[in-house]
């Protein structure tokens, strides 16, 4: 069973205002990272919050996830990590780790993701972006441990670096997907992503 852990505990401090809940092609931006996962068939989805899960909620309503709450996210990305990773079911073999500020996630990335996993068999599969590693990652479960050991704010990063020789890079010729983290980010990418019809039934 492949999981997914959406971080969605940041405090949008750049952004001067709770940007997950801004909308793009009029739908939050919470809601574009959470259906992108739930289109590639992972399942179960769990979304981690702040302490003040109702906006994120909200935006997710009539979505299956389940929300868990990272009680200090000030402390750095790698408490959202921690909280997303100890929820998870005991039967979760595999997770994908990804951002909640990234509306704009292609559709052929998790896919080929799942795909690079299941053909080579290393236990972390990363893309590789023409402007270098990003998101979202996989993980097996024997990198669990490492995951939940995690500090500070750089997420898992550290445990990418650790051994490059169980990294499987996914290349990808274009662009990383963008994050929303400033005004100027969101101008941007709501001039960039069409609105769409509907979103996952």
């Amino acid at each position: 069973m492949t999981a997914a852990v959406v971080l969605a505990a940041g405090l949008s401090r750049r952004m001067g205002r709770p940007k997950l809940v801004l909308e793009v092609a009029g739908r939050p931006i919470v809601r574009h990272a959470v259906e992108a996962v739930q289109r590639a068939g992972l399942d179960p989805v769990l979304v981690v919050t702040g302490p003040e899960p109702a906006p994120i909620q909200a935006a997710l309503e009539g979505l299956p996830v389940r929300i868990v709450v990272n009680p200090a996210p000030e402390a750095g990305q790698s408490g959202s990590v921690r909280a997303g990773i100890a929820a998870l079911p005991a039967e979760v073999e595999t997770v994908l780790i990804a951002l909640g500020d990234q509306p704009a996630l292609d559709p052929g990335i998790i896919p080929a993701l799942l795909a690079a996993h299941r053909a080579g068999g290393r236990p972390i599969v990363a893309p590789r972006y023409e402007n270098g590693p990003g998101n979202p990652v996989l993980f097996d479960r024997a990198i669990f441990p490492e995951l939940l050991a995690l500090t500070g704010d750089q997420g898992a990063r550290p445990v990418i670096a650790r051994d490059p020789g169980r990294v499987e890079w996914v290349r990808f010729g274009t662009a990383m997907p963008p994050d929303v983290d400033t005004p100027a980010d969101y101008e941007k990418i709501r001039s960039a992503v069409p609105p769409q019809s509907r979103g996952v039934d």
